[in-house]
């Protein structure tokens, strides 16, 4: 995969995960892909929300990498 093909797989990855956070009062915004690790943003609820680090690796991680098997990690801008 190209680095154009890597960032539309990414995006379809976050489409998939959008709307079960929204659901929740969340959302979340990619930031960036740097050397197979995407960066993203976890917005409104899901920011002070006591299990996103779950969400995070369970939920968006996995879904991304299912679309793009390249990537080693997601992390969270906000720690």
């Amino acid at each position: 995969m190209n680095k154009k093909e890597i960032q539309k797989g990414v995006e379809n990855a976050l489409e998939e995960i959008r709307p079960f956070l929204l659901s929740d009062g969340g959302d979340i915004s990619l930031v960036s892909i740097t050397q197979n690790v995407v960066t993203v943003e976890l917005l409104g609820a899901c920011t002070h929300c006591n299990i996103n680090k779950m969400t995070l690796k369970n939920g968006v991680e996995e879904t991304i990498k299912r679309y793009v098997p390249q990537i080693i990690k997601v992390i969270n801008v906000n720690g």
